[in-house]
């Protein structure tokens, strides 16, 4: 994948989304958007808390404990003691701190991408619409897409579908076989 100039990350990437309390005890499920979840809910690291619809008294929350249930992670906090204060976490999102801003070129975090124009070919072919997610999987990462009018896509995130990405232009570049944008299309 070839980047058009060395990426000054941010400092803090979304890695969760707090979910519904699990017992009475202060544990929460959460969503992950991170491939580490080992390292960013290891026992004592520190989280950002952040809410786009509210305020909350805690701005960071530090982890206890995890463990895993039925392919759910389960977060127990430090700040968190029982279930009326896990439920006043639900839907709040977590962020941690970018290890290194020396990361591999070649990774990219959601919030990174979110918003990016999506051209075809080339940089001169007008925009098809943007970047809307980027999901991580174990097997291959998918880059979703919402097109001008409305509708949504994803493609594989490899070098052959998406070789380049502009900070400069906040844009990706797609080149998809033939075929591959009408798929699941009505």
């Amino acid at each position: 994948m070839h980047i058009d100039e060395p990426w000054n990350h941010k400092r803090e990437v979304r890695v969760a989304r707090i979910g519904k309390p699990h017992g009475i005890r202060g544990e929460v499920t959460v969503e992950l958007f991170t491939d580490s979840p080992e390292v960013r809910f290891a026992q004592g690291n520190v989280l950002t808390l952040q809410g786009h619809f509210r305020e909350h008294p805690y701005t960071t929350l530090t982890v206890e404990t995890t463990r895993w249930h039925k392919n759910i992670l389960l977060v127990k906090f430090v700040e968190c003691a029982d279930r009326t204060t896990a439920e006043t976490l639900r839907n709040f999102e977590l962020y941690d701190y970018i290890e290194s801003v020396a990361d591999d070129a070649n990774s990219w975090y959601a919030d990174e991408l979110v918003g990016f124009a999506v051209h075809i070919d080339t940089w001169d072919s007008t925009a098809i619409g943007e970047v809307s997610n980027l999901i991580t999987r174990n097997v291959q990462d998918l880059l979703e897409v919402r097109l001008n009018d409305g509708r949504e896509f994803s493609i594989p995130f490899v070098e052959e579908i998406v070789p380049s990405i502009s900070k400069e232009r906040d844009a990706v570049l797609i080149t998809p076989p033939p075929g591959l944008l009408e798929l699941n299309q009505e």
